[in-house]
């Protein structure tokens, strides 16, 4: 049988799972947020206001797809480190935005947090806490590395290139045309961007790591 073309009614009993998943798949597809509720409603195949029996209003579906992000997110696992659960945490959370675009800028700016998004917080907050940080510290832990993997993640999302290769076109071009005021940024593209197994994506894990080290020298301080 041929798979359902993308767009097509979706067949079986409405759920707010289905409804999720399915506003997710929208959302991921556009990498505009959520969709309207007549475009929803349109792709399940049932009225708009069928969709309503579930959710009162477009903000909660919004809330539910964050929800539903945040329950892709590695959590500290009981035996890691604090240093090795935030590593593999900030990983995760990259690829889930990675994976959905979209919630970048929404992960934190839900004012009714599902299950998923409160049970991800407070296991962050312990895995720092049994590591050492008082509960300021864990704040501003918490704080300095979500900042850290969104702003790199809207950053990497931006680039106009996919590929190592794509890069190389892209720097090369801006090298072609750098007037000779600017001997800094033609070192940096010349001497690191352009050599041979450069990766732009490594920054991330070069850049967490430097973060880690900061918040290990003042683990101990923060009261």
């Amino acid at each position: 049988m041929s798979p359902e073309p993308t767009g097509a009614p979706s067949r079986g009993p409405l759920s707010r799972e289905k409804v999720l998943r399915t506003a997710m798949e929208m959302a991921d597809e556009s990498g505009s947020g959520v969709p309207s509720m007549r475009g929803l409603a349109k792709r399940l195949g049932v009225e708009a206001m069928s969709l309503y029996h579930h959710f009162r209003n477009k903000d909660l579906i919004l809330d539910g797809m964050v929800d539903l992000v945040f329950g892709e997110v590695e959590l500290p696992a009981e035996d890691d480190d604090w240093r090795t659960a935030m590593r593999r945490r900030a990983a995760s959370m990259r690829d889930a935005l990675t994976r959905h675009p979209w919630a970048v800028s929404l992960m934190d700016s839900r004012t009714s947090p599902g299950y998923a998004t409160l049970r991800h917080h407070n296991a962050v907050i312990g895995c720092l806490r049994s590591g050492g940080f008082s509960i300021a510290g864990a704040s501003h832990a918490f704080s300095v590395l979500d900042s850290y993997v969104y702003g790199y993640t809207l950053q990497q999302l931006s680039l106009p290139f996919g590929s190592s290769g794509d890069m190389e076109g892209v720097a090369g071009s801006i090298l072609e045309g750098l007037p000779e005021e600017f001997p800094h940024l033609a070192e940096m593209i010349t001497g690191h961007a352009l050599k041979p197994g450069y990766v732009y994506t490594e920054e991330f894990d070069i850049g967490l790591e430097l973060i880690l080290d900061g918040l290990e020298g003042r683990r101990e301080h923060w009261g």
